[in-house]
C-alpha cells in the first residue's frame, strides 16, 4: 500500500514537467526565434512604418483658381499661386498671390419705380456696380490684387478607403491643415488698400510622392473704407495643384 501510495505521488511530481517537454515539442525548435529576438538580428533590421508622403524641407508650388462665396454685389474668380516651406512635417510657411477677376453676383439687383409708380427690378451690369447705384452708394466687395502671407500647421495624416466609391482606387491618403496670417488687397475703387488677414482651413490628397490635390477653405476678413466704412468677411474656396521639391523624400 505504502509503494502504490509513492507511486503515485511521482507520477502527480512529474506530470507538469512532462507536459511542458511535450508542448515544447509540438512547438518545434524556439531557440532561433529567440535567437532573433534578442540577438543582433534585431539590431540590422528595425521595423519601419511606411509613409506614401513626408513633407519636412521640401517645397510646395500650387496654382490654383479660387472662387468667392455669398457676394451681395461681385462674384469673384481668383487664379494665383501659392509657395511654402515646410520646416517640419506639421510646421510650414506660405506666401500667395492672386487677382480677382470679378463678375456680377446673381444677389445683386437694381430696382426702380416706372412712370406709373410701378416697381421692377432687374441685374446691374458690372459698369453700373463700378460706377456705383443711381443714389451715388459705391458697393462693397470689388477686389483686384489679393496676397497674404500664412503660417500652416498640418496636425492631421489619415487614410481613406474608397474601394467602394472609386473602384480602380483602393486608398486616399491625405493631410488635413490650418493656416492664418496677414492680408494685403488693392481694390477697384482708387486709393484704396485694405489691411486684412485670413483663416484657412485645408486638405491635401496625395497622388503620388510629389504631387497632391488641395482644397482650401478661407476667410478672409478686411476692413474696406468706402463711404462709412465695413468690416468684411469674404468667404473663398481655393483648389489648387500642388508640386513638392524635390521630387523624392528621404526617411530619417
Amino acid at each position: 500500500m505504502m509503494r502504490a501510495i509513492a507511486f503515485g505521488l511521482l507520477v502527480l511530481a512529474a506530470a507538469p514537467a512532462f507536459a511542458q517537454n511535450k508542448s515544447e515539442e509540438e512547438a518545434g525548435d524556439v531557440s532561433e526565434v529567440d535567437k532573433d529576438r534578442t540577438g543582433p538580428l534585431r539590431d540590422r533590421v528595425r521595423p519601419v512604418s511606411g509613409h506614401l508622403f513626408l513633407m519636412k524641407g521640401r517645397f510646395e508650388i500650387s496654382p490654383e483658381i479660387g472662387f468667392s462665396f455669398r457676394d451681395s454685389f461681385y462674384t469673384k474668380y481668383v487664379p494665383g499661386l501659392l509657395l511654402s516651406f515646410h520646416f517640419t512635417e506639421e510646421l510650414g510657411v506660405s506666401i500667395r498671390g492672386g487677382y480677382a477677376i470679378s463678375t456680377v453676383a446673381s444677389a445683386a439687383q437694381i430696382c426702380t419705380n416706372d412712370e406709373n409708380g410701378v416697381r421692377g427690378c432687374r441685374s446691374p451690369t458690372l459698369e453700373e456696380l463700378d460706377n456705383g447705384a443711381t443714389d451715388g452708394t459705391l458697393p462693397y466687395g470689388r477686389m483686384g490684387l489679393i496676397a497674404d502671407l500664412n503660417l500652416e500647421w498640418a496636425p492631421l495624416y489619415g487614410k481613406l478607403g474608397t474601394l467602394a466609391v472609386l473602384p480602380f482606387l483602393d486608398m486616399v491618403h491625405f493631410n488635413m491643415y490650418v493656416s492664418l496670417g496677414p492680408a494685403f488687397m488693392i481694390t477697384g475703387f482708387a486709393n484704396a488698400f485694405p489691411l486684412g488677414g485670413n483663416i484657412d482651413v485645408g486638405f491635401r490628397f496625395f497622388v503620388n510622392r510629389f504631387i497632391t490635390v488641395r482644397l482650401e477653405l478661407r476667410d478672409l476678413i478686411y476692413y474696406e473704407k468706402q463711404n462709412t466704412g465695413s468690416v468684411r468677411n469674404q468667404l473663398m474656396g481655393d483648389l489648387g495643384i500642388s508640386f513638392f521639391l524635390p521630387t523624392d523624400f528621404t526617411r530619417e
